[in-house]
Order: C-alpha cells, then structure tokens, then sequence
C-alpha cells in the first residue's frame, strides 16, 4: 500500500474526511450508473469519469476495490418515479420492440461511448431487471420495520412514520415541513398517505409490458430501491463510497439512505459523493431540458451548438480540467482550449520520450511524483495535478529545446510521473493515438519527408526546406526545428 493521506469530501457531513476503508486494503464502491433509453450525452460522461479516476486511484494506491455501477433498466418513470409511463417501455411500445431490445441496443452504445473515453468497466454492472427477487424481499423487510405500507396493489414508503424515528433529508438538507409545503399534487397520488410518500412497488397498468408477479400485484419496482438492493448484495449491509451526480441527492439519494436504515436499522454508506453538473449557457445540460450533445455528436461534430469535432481524450481532459464537485459550463471555446492544453501535454511526452540524457542534470527537477499524489489526496483535485504537469512539461520542453540538460534518473522519473499521473490514474492516452488523430498511417512518409527536407537544409537549399514544412501545415502537421534536430506533430 502506497503512503497517502486521501482525504474526500462527503456530502452527508459536508465535510472532508479521511478516507479509511472498512477492511484494511479492500473498498467497496457503488456508483448509479445510466438509464439506458437514448445515447449518453456530456452530463452522463462527467460521473463516468470522475469515479474512473477515482477507482484508478484507489488501485494505483493498492487498494482492492470492488466497483458497483448498476444498470437502471426498469422503474425509471416519466415524472416523479411513482407516476407515468416507464421510458423503456414507451420506447419500445413505439417501435415495437422488446424492453430488452431497447435496453441492450443503448447499453452496447453507452459501452462504445466509455470505452472510446477511456472510463475502465466496473468490477460489477448488475442490471435493476435482474434483480426483481430481491428488490421484492427488500421491501417485505421495510413492510416488517412499519416503515410501508400496501395500496391499491401498489407499496410506497411512508415518510412521515420513518421521520418520526430517523431524519429524512439529512443528505440534502431539507426539512420535511419545507417538503410538505412544497410538494404539488400529481394525478394518481390519492394511493398515497402523503404526497412525500414513494413507490417501492407499483402496481402495473394493463398496458404496461414491463411486469413482474410480487405479494402485492404484477408490477414493478420503484426506481430507489434498486441502488438499495444491489448496493447490499454485492458491497454488503454497510460498504465504502457511494457516488453519482449532484442531481440525484435528492429525491433518490435521499431515498436509498430511509430505505436502508428502514431494512438494515443503520445506514448502508459512510461516504457519499456527488460530482456537479456540466451546464450550457448556465443551465444544466439533460435530457429533460433538451439541451443536452450526445458523446456521438461531439466525437463526429455532428451537431448545430459544436464548431468541430472533438476526441474522446479532449472530453476527458476538458471534464478532467475542473474539480469533480465545480460546475463546468460547455462552449466550443472551452473545449478547443482544452485540446491545445492536452496537445501541449502529448507533445511534452512525445519529446520526453525522445530525449537524449547527459551525464548529469543541470537543473534540479521537483518531486512531481509527489505533488501531483498530494494533490489527488486531496478530494481528487485534478486541475491542480494537471497543472503540476505542465510545470514538468516545462522541464522536458526546455531539455528539448537544449536550454538544460537532464540526467537518465531524472528522464525515468518524468516519465513515470506522464505514465503514472496522466496516462495509469488521469486516465488520459498517451502518445499521439487519441490526442487528435492517429499517426501511423503517416509516419513513414513524413519522417521520409524529414530527411529529403535535412538533406536540403544540409546543401543550404533553403527553398525545397521550406516548401516542405509549409506544405505539411496546410496538410496539419506541425514542423519545429530545435537544437536536437527537427520535431513534427500532427496539430
């Protein structure tokens, strides 16, 4: 196990706390993972990556962690997840398809999308559709405690009763009296004691098709209670981390925490984290605003808001720019910084790696091994690892450049800290694969292309030098002559 002192910040304290596992050496993480009915859009890569690099970290720190991401695949209702018509049921009424069909066809598409960003798979990926049994045994624990109760064929947790004993609202912040007056009433709820009330079971409509036989009716579960059960089954009756975006604090945090110390008599989770939103005009980019980009269209450009297209290692390092609880607001500027920024970064390693070493450094290179862990120890600040490498970056442009000279040692512990920091934990590509395009197919030709244009500057034919360095930017590449010779790059 590596020295640290990770600390994270935890939204139920709203503190930052010292992260200390349950068992020495071993994490539990659950992480709400999509609901899969369309493309994945910006604001679902956001929390795919901030807990990839979270569980990166973990590991490359030693420890064993079992990462949870679920798969909501039923339950996921048009209006408060008691009310209306299932998502993937609709859209598979409407074209007449299988659930299943719709569910398989957008998670095969939701997986392209992460791996095409580098977001590692979990150790889990259980889906709410596999797990009715012991989404039904859950609540017969809840019905047992007094904390449901049965209507109508349908059962919904009883608010009131459960705060009579224990806090609602203790992630959020919200009073249950501030709830009580807020809350409108919606078409349907005369099932419900109260309109705070939420379904753990609704009864299905004959024309529902996702359905399943239960105590009380053939239905289906409510969205909260499968994090609940699958956190449980897979983590244990209380485990490490749970995560997911700010959005889902409250109702379904908030909800999963009363179902738990309902069923368990304790809380499930002892750290909760919530990564912010990415906005669009200050706005939060969703499906329901209808504001949102799908990763496809800002991989091909294909949209009428992108003036490009952008890489999957731009939107990461874009996402990767700002501390996992700021808000990051989407425009073309932003991201087109961001891809200069991480050009920048490709090329230092590119020259990293090419570099010759001295006998003896001239300079005196930090320990960014060390800065960078302390700046991920705290609350995974990412922005200021990222600067930290571009201090370093600075060390190995000016070794490129022959204004210093770095000894074997110091070369080797640059590029563990590219290897380590940037590429094992930050998760970005290294080398030119995924910076901008791929130059294998060019290589040859080009490094063929360098040698006629050495060839020439050698015989002082200035002309044919820069007619070949000119005609290779209008093609995209990039052509520098330094003190070790001549570098090129694809812009």
């Amino acid at each position: 196990m590596k020295e640290h002192s990770l600390s994270l910040y935890n939204t139920l304290t709203r503190t930052r706390q010292p992260f200390r596992p349950l068992q020495d050496g071993h994490v539990g993480m659950y992480v709400c993972g999509p609901t899969v009915y369309g493309d994945a859009h910006l604001g679902h890569a956001r929390p795919a990556i901030t807990f990839d690099v979270l569980f990166r970290y973990l590991q490359w720190l030693g420890y064993k962690v079992r990462y949870v991401r679920n798969i909501t695949d039923v339950g996921h209702l048009e209006h408060d997840a008691d009310e209306g018509e299932d998502k993937i049921a609709k859209k598979a009424r409407l074209e007449q398809l299988e659930p299943m069909e719709v569910v398989q066809y957008f998670l095969n598409r939701y997986h392209h999308d992460m791996e095409a960003l580098n977001v590692l798979p979990p150790s889990i990926e259980p889906h709410a559709s596999g797990h009715i049994i012991e989404q039904i045994e859950y609540i017969k624990k809840i019905l047992e405690a007094g904390y449901a109760y049965e209507s109508c064929g349908s059962v919904y947790f009883d608010v009131t009763r459960y705060n009579a004993d224990h806090k609602y609202g203790k992630l959020s912040g919200r009073n249950i009296e501030d709830l009580h007056n807020a809350t409108r009433e919606l078409d349907g709820q005369q099932e419900k004691r109260n309109p705070l009330d939420f379904a753990l079971w609704k009864k299905a409509a004959p024309e529902h098709i996702m359905h399943w036989p239960s105590p009380w009716s053939e239905g289906f579960p409510g969205w909260h209670l499968e994090c609940s059960t699958m956190g449980r089954k897979y983590l244990g009756d209380t485990f490490d981390i749970h995560g997911g975006g700010m959005d889902l604090m409250f109702p379904h945090h908030e909800c999963e925490i009363a179902q738990s110390v309902a069923a368990q008599g304790h809380d499930a989770v002892r750290y909760w984290m919530h990564n912010n939103m990415i906005t669009i005009a200050g706005k939060k980019m969703g499906k329901s605003y209808n504001n949102f980009i799908t990763l496809g269209q800002f991989f091909s450009g294909d949209h009428p808001l992108l003036e490009q297209p952008y890489t999957p290692m731009v939107i990461r390092f874009f996402i990767l720019q700002a501390q996992y609880r700021s808000t990051v607001d989407f425009s073309n500027a932003a991201l087109q910084a961001a891809e200069k920024a991480l050009q920048k970064m490709q090329e230092a390693y590119g020259r990293l790696c090419a570099l010759t070493a001295a006998d003896k450094s001239t300079v005196e290179i930090p320990d960014f091994m060390k800065i960078c862990q302390e700046a991920l120890d705290d609350d995974l600040n990412t922005p200021m690892a990222i600067a930290h490498l571009f201090e370093a970056a600075k060390f190995i442009n000016s070794a490129a450049d022959g204004n210093i000279r770095l000894s074997q040692e110091d070369i080797d512990r640059l590029k563990e800290v590219f290897d380590e920091i940037l590429g094992e934990i930050l998760g970005i590509r290294l080398g030119n694969a995924d910076s901008g395009a791929d130059l294998t197919p060019y290589e040859g030709a080009v490094d063929l292309l360098m040698e006629i244009r050495a060839n020439a500057k050698q015989n002082k034919d200035w002309g044919t030098s820069d007619l070949i360095r000119d005609k290779l930017a209008e093609l995209g590449f990039n052509v520098k002559d330094t003190k070790n010779g001549v570098e090129w790059s694809l812009k």
